[in-house]
Formats: structure tokens, C-alpha cells, sequence
């Protein structure tokens, strides 16, 4: 099942580029991500799995919520899941560098009913990269 689960997300994963193939500011899948804003970087990379409004799905496997997630009021969960991943969401520290994470984090945790309106500490994202 998390085979499919992660075929599903893949191939969601690469809708999303496909939409997104026209910005220039976006690279190709398994390269790095030339966006800086976290809205555009959402809408690239997480949509696709998430959903445009961050609520989730069920279906060839499950998709959280990120809209309204109380998980997201530390600033280490979303910055560790989106740079390593865990389960069946993938890592995206190989196409997203530390300002990247840090902004497509801090989007997540202002916008679709999240109130978390302090930045991403930078410290933190730098922690759990490694870099």
C-alpha cells in the first residue's frame, strides 16, 4: 500500500510541475526549484498532494490536512517534513534550498486558516538540513 501511496503522490507531485511548467522561475522535476516565493513553491510542489485550500485528501492514500493543523504552530514539524520527509511524503532538501523550505513553511503556516504568523526561523530550517 505505500508503494501506492507514494506512486500517487509522485504522479500528483508531477501534475503539479506540468501546471507549473510555463513559470520560468520553476524547474524541471528532480531539479532544483528556481522560485523563491512560498506561494508559488506551495503551488508547485504541495497542492498536488494537499490541495489547494491545504485540505487534504483520501483516496490512493492519505493526504493531511495542512489547513487548520495544529501541528504546524512549532515551526521544526513542517520545516523537518518538508525537507526530509517521512512515511509516504517525500524529502524536497535536494530541490529546495534553506530560504525556499523556510518560505514555502511560512506560507503553509499563515495561509488556509493557520494563524501562525511568525516566520520560519532560519536556525531551525538550517538545524534539520544539515546545511
Amino acid at each position: 500500500m505505500k508503494g501506492l501511496y507514494l506512486a500517487a503522490c509522485s504522479l500528483l507531485f508531477l501534475t503539479g510541475v506540468q501546471a507549473y511548467a510555463q513559470d520560468p522561475q520553476v524547474s524541471a522535476p528532480g531539479q532544483h526549484f528556481e522560485q523563491r516565493e512560498g506561494e508559488h513553491l506551495f503551488k508547485a510542489i504541495c497542492q498536488g498532494c494537499h490541495m489547494a485550500q491545504g485540505q487534504g485528501a483520501q483516496g490512493a492514500g492519505a493526504y493531511p490536512a495542512l489547513a487548520n493543523n495544529p501541528r504546524l504552530s512549532a515551526d521544526a514539524y513542517p520545516v523537518f517534513m518538508v525537507a526530509q520527509g517521512q512515511g509516504g511524503m517525500p524529502g524536497f532538501k535536494s530541490q529546495l534550498d534553506d530560504e525556499q523550505i523556510a518560505a514555502v513553511v511560512t506560507y503553509i503556516r499563515t495561509h488556509n486558516g493557520n494563524t501562525f504568523n511568525q516566520p520560519v526561523d532560519m536556525a531551525t530550517v538550517k538545524a534539520l538540513t544539515g546545511r
